[in-house]
């Protein structure tokens, strides 16, 4: 139920208790009553649509977008390992979406109130203030030159919640060590402190990298391999999921005007062509920073495909690219765009030459010569 619906629901009810009830004060009395549903119904209605989209603009939503196979098995498999307490490695290429699918993973779980906290495995380094044990652990005052505060880890952060371990393969040996032995009793001491203390977290971890290559290589430790392979997830690149790329895209757009208060409504269809056709090697992370893109730079309610970044618009291998690969002249580069304005035109007119022509103030002879020129389709539909 919307907001409409309510009111109009609500003045029904009040009319309807006008024209049945005749003493004033049992009128009053039931028109209060009324009121006070209603408020509290719309009150409902705004927290929820409040979270709706916190949770959109911080990834939050729990929601797998996707309706290809792969997408489906997917989703199915959150919901399959949701409720319970067991470890997840999801593994898939830079971009495919790993966090989001663990952080699907924690919404839909027991601890879906509580912290989900992600620690990034490829950002540490050997210095005593960035290595693993101590954004793990955490450190006490005074436990190496500048640790100036206590500082508590990712563990005690994220107790009773999740703890995302994002891309396990860079760990260190050493590393990886701590790891396995905390994983087996969820127990340590912060540096600079013998006092052991207690966490109750829910492990995730991703990987980008082939673990089982890593380990008969001797790069990654067997037994943690084991502790972490409990329950797999593959998420596919978004070149093999190319059904839903428009899907995806559709989702960022209604993000981006949350963000930017923007109002855009739909992506023209060379845009669409453009997007479609464009390998993708950034994978989902991509197309999002695309979108972004687009809605920053556009003053249309549609995404045209010139408001695309350079990436797509020079990708010749897509075989749609709007600019030419290297240097052009200007008069290339005006029948691109020409071409681009003149699509949209007749998309929106379900391909008629004539209302797309009074639409850009060109005349049928006009029209007709340019469509000829830049070689346009005309799809009547």
């Amino acid at each position: 139920m919307d907001f409409t619906t309510l009111e109009k629901t609500a003045f029904a009810e009040i009319a309807g208790v006008l024209r049945t009830v005749r003493k004033r004060e049992s009128q009053l009395e039931q028109v209060h009553r009324i009121l006070q549903k209603k408020f509290a119904t719309a009150e409902t209605l705004h927290d929820e649509e409040c979270d709706s989209i916190r949770n959109l603009l911080e990834g939050k939503s729990g929601k797998i977008i996707g309706n290809t196979s792969e997408m489906r098995q997917v989703s199915k498999q959150v919901k399959q390992i949701a409720p319970s307490i067991a470890v997840v490695l999801i593994r898939g290429n830079a971009g495919t979406g790993k966090e989001y699918i663990a952080r699907a993973i924690h919404q839909l779980s027991d601890r879906s109130d509580a912290p989900f906290i992600t620690l990034n495995c490829e950002s540490l380094n050997d210095t005593i203030a960035n290595n693993f044990e101590t954004e793990l652990f955490g450190y006490e005052r005074g436990a190496f030159t500048g640790a100036t505060s206590r500082r508590l880890g990712k563990a005690e952060q994220a107790n009773h919640g999740t703890l995302f371990l994002d891309e396990v393969g860079n760990l260190s040996p050493t590393a990886q060590r701590k790891l396995l032995e905390f994983i087996q009793g969820q127990s340590f001491s912060r540096l600079g402190s013998n006092i052991v203390q207690h966490t109750d977290v829910r492990i995730m971890a991703s990987s980008g990298k082939n673990l089982e290559e890593m380990m008969q290589q001797g790069l990654f430790r067997e037994d943690l391999y084991f502790r972490l392979n409990i329950f797999q997830i593959n998420l596919p690149d978004l070149v093999q999921r190319k059904t839903d790329i428009l899907l995806l895209a559709d989702h960022f757009i209604a993000k981006m005007n949350l963000k930017y208060g923007k109002k855009i409504l739909r992506l023209s269809s060379p845009a669409i062509d453009m997007l479609l056709s464009y390998h993708w090697p950034g994978n989902v992370r991509e197309l999002e920073n695309c979108i972004e893109h687009a809605c920053l730079v556009t003053t249309d309610v549609a995404i045209n495909a010139y408001d695309l970044p350079p990436t797509l618009q020079t990708d010749v291998t897509s075989g749609s690219a709007l600019l030419p690969e290297g240097t052009a002249s200007l008069e290339t580069l005006l029948d691109s765009y020409e071409k681009e304005i003149i699509s949209e035109a007749l998309r929106r007119n379900k391909g008629n030459m004539s209302a797309a022509g009074r639409d850009l103030d060109l005349s049928p002879r006009v029209m007709h010569y340019k469509v000829n020129r830049l070689g346009i389709e005309v799809n009547k539909s």
